[in-house]
């Protein structure tokens, strides 16, 4: 959540950044407005409890004194139901006030390219060069499917479209994959966690996803709780109104985890395969750390979700996304996309964004400066990878002219010394 004396103080500047990410400037007239208001109520009601504070007592004093204070006590009753009024007003604007802040996405870093889509976005680097291949590439669901390590078909018939079984050496190839991922990021000195898999909503709220995005999750019904669209909600929220020690800055953490999101919007969008599924793993890294540090925090998650690739053996390339294309908590976001064969292009397979202090403001998570004074952290997170792009990734890049797949080297001692998949 943005700082509502910034707005207040700079309402220009934020109406021009806020511009850059879809936000009209009515909306922020109206935020401002409401502010005023409320305000204005609050000075109203604190003035009327002081003088009510101040004529009780001196309707106890004439009681004790046995003096007539009848119209003193009339007025007192007549303050006491402006003051009720008022606070009743007082609640629903702050209600107001507050959707209307909750709702606004964070302000984009003044160095990202600006655009209204991923056409803005600018390439900062390439890694590594695309295979040449001497036959056709299929596509990683037909080399699943063929080499019988994927299902799509009865996943559909047993949940619906956009789920999937792995079945024996694509199982154990997903799970080569995260306890690859997990044991180089333990090495990078994140400490591995194993989270909550449901979470509440003030979790959802405290990392953005609520109230804006509800809609695309899975929420239990009748409960307070929702399935996580990725491991970064019960991660950040570790924290939630906590003030967490100076000297323990920055924490690192990471977690493999199961995402479960509805995709609500992408109808029509990479219907077959593992790119978009309603349920897969990722591994998350996350972390906080001091305002001053979190750009340098924000290269070296790129550079650890990079690693993974590299040792890997896949071609990617990091890309900044602009304002238009940025989730909604970030202030900047830097992209890994991997080389996909058979679609001629590259996709996403980790975002690693540096959120400033929005997530910390909703969550409430601090820490105490040198000076003794309460400091919101600035929290980052990148996926490291997406396991099931991953996998689609391998099949792609790996595969052969008769069908069979070769297993990355770093991957062979996770798949208990087996080189090739085949059928």
């Amino acid at each position: 959540m943005l700082d509502i004396k910034m707005i207040r103080q700079q309402p220009d500047v934020i109406k021009k950044r806020l511009a850059t990410r879809g936000v009209k400037e009515e909306t922020i007239d109206k935020l401002i407005e409401k502010d005023v208001l409320r305000r204005k109520l609050v000075v109203e009601s604190e003035a009327l409890k002081q003088e009510r504070n101040t004529v009780s007592e001196a309707i106890a004093q004439a009681k004790r004194n046995k003096q007539d204070a009848s119209e003193q006590i009339q007025a007192m009753k007549e303050v006491g139901a402006k003051i009720k009024q008022l606070d009743e007003q007082l609640t629903v604007i702050k209600d107001e006030t507050h959707d209307i802040a909750a709702r606004l996405p964070n302000l984009p870093n003044p160095t990202i390219p600006v655009g209204a889509d991923e056409e803005a976005n600018v390439e900062l680097r390439k890694v590594g060069t695309p295979r040449k291949f001497d036959f056709e590439p299929k596509a990683h669901w037909d080399i699943g499917e063929d080499l019988d390590i994927l299902d799509f078909s009865r996943a559909a018939k047993v949940s619906s479209a956009r789920f999937v079984f792995y079945k024996g050496w694509g199982a154990r190839l997903e799970r080569a994959i995260y306890n690859f991922m997990l044991d180089e990021h333990a090495k990078e000195g994140y400490t591995e966690i194993i989270p909550p898999y449901v979470v509440n909503h003030n979790s959802m709220y405290g990392t953005g996803q609520f109230p804006k995005f509800t809609e695309d999750v899975y929420s239990i019904k009748d409960q307070d709780m929702t399935l996580i669209p990725t491991a970064e909600v019960p991660l950040t929220n570790y924290y939630r109104d906590e003030v967490i020690p100076e000297e323990k800055l920055p924490v690192y953490f990471t977690a493999m985890s199961p995402s479960f999101r509805s995709e609500a919007g992408s109808a029509g969008r990479d219907t077959r395969g593992l790119i978009r599924l309603h349920q897969f793993h990722k591994v998350e890294m996350v972390k906080y750390t001091k305002p001053e540090n979190s750009y340098d925090e924000l290269e070296k998650m790129t550079t650890n979700a990079g690693n993974i690739m590299e040792k890997l053996g896949l071609p990617y390339h990091v890309i900044t996304l602009s304002t238009g294309d940025m989730g909604f908590s970030a202030a900047m976001t830097h992209d890994l996309e991997v080389w996909m064969p058979a679609q001629d292009t590259y996709r996403e397979i980790s975002s690693c964004s540096n959120c400033e202090d929005f997530q910390a403001r909703r969550a409430h998570i601090q820490y105490r400066d040198e000076n003794g004074k309460l400091q919101f952290v600035h929290t980052l997170n990148g996926s490291g990878l997406a396991v099931g792009r991953t996998v689609a990734a391998i099949l792609e890049n790996y595969q052969n002219e008769d069908g069979s797949v070769t297993v990355p080297d770093v991957l062979v001692p996770y798949l208990g010394g087996l080189k090739k998949i085949t059928k």
